[in-house]
């Protein structure tokens, strides 16, 4: 499998949390790969405050978080697909580091569990593990070498499993055909495409990603134009509209704006 992805897609002005927090993202052990996209991990220590703002992934993500003045001081939770502009504030010293499923990889370490019931949700880590003993919260956090927080994050996880899947693969493998395929717009086509009722992907996505074929073409085409927006020089909107299959422009600044919280061009303008 391929390293982890180099891009920011999601990150609202990327360059302005890079220059503030130790952000990295680091490969899994092997047999965890077909199954994540990464882990990334974050530290601070920030004179002032900051707020930084991402366009959820369909992705589930679980994180080990250290808050400096938090109660508790430490903790794990399972973070589901985010509908909504996520924002964390960040203050004074802390630490994260974060396990991104692949959408759909979820599954195979929690057999039996509907996705749909994630989404949205920010669920403590032993609610969804309850065999996940009280030491790995600490065990991820508490070391000042890099390479020792992926080995524990690699344990943690080889210890729940995964349990292979053959519909999780499947899922796994159309979500990256949506992704990888600008061409894929209209969900009753890309069912067909794939010999499969509307009715049958839809449930296959409920189950297993969390989120509907629809709503993850719809969040890919906003990664897409926040990712151009940030690209130095200018953007053609109209002509991008139409490359992500939008009726017009209209209609991807009204999903840009609903989405990020300012029109695209107030948007370029601010991160360039």
């Amino acid at each position: 499998m391929a390293a982890p992805r180099r891009d920011t897609r999601g990150i609202v002005d990327a360059a302005e949390l890079f220059a503030r927090v130790r952000f990295r993202r680091r490969e899994p052990a092997e047999p965890l790969r077909p199954y994540l996209e990464h882990y990334w991990l974050i530290d601070w220590d920030l004179p002032e405050p900051y707020a930084s703002h991402v366009v959820p992934h369909p992705s589930v993500n679980v994180v080990f978080q250290r808050y400096a003045g938090h109660n508790p001081a430490d903790f794990g939770e399972v973070a589901g697909i985010g509908l909504d502009l996520f924002t964390q504030k960040l203050e004074g010293r802390g630490r994260v580091c974060g396990i991104q499923f692949r959408p759909g990889g979820f599954r195979p370490f929690a057999p039996g569990r509907a996705l749909t019931s994630l989404t949205g949700e920010r669920i403590a880590l032993h609610t969804v593990f309850p065999t996940v003993d009280a030491a790995t919260v600490p065990s991820v956090l508490d070391p000042a070498d890099e390479d020792a927080r992926v080995a524990a994050l690699d344990a943690f996880l080889l210890g729940l499993g995964p349990h292979p899947d053959p519909q999780a693969d499947l899922a796994m493998a159309l979500v990256d055909r949506i992704r990888g395929d600008r061409a894929i717009r209209h969900v009753g086509d890309f069912a067909r495409a794939e010999g499969m009722t509307v009715r049958a992907l839809q449930r296959l996505f409920a189950a297993y990603v969390g989120v509907g074929p629809k709503w993850i073409i719809l969040r890919y085409r906003i990664h897409e134009a926040l990712s151009r927006a940030e690209v130095s020089g200018p953007v053609d909107w109209a002509a991008l509209a139409a490359d992500l299959g939008y009726a017009d422009q209209a209609h991807l600044v009204r999903d840009f704006t609903a989405t990020v919280g300012v029109p695209p061009t107030t948007y370029a303008t601010t991160t360039h």
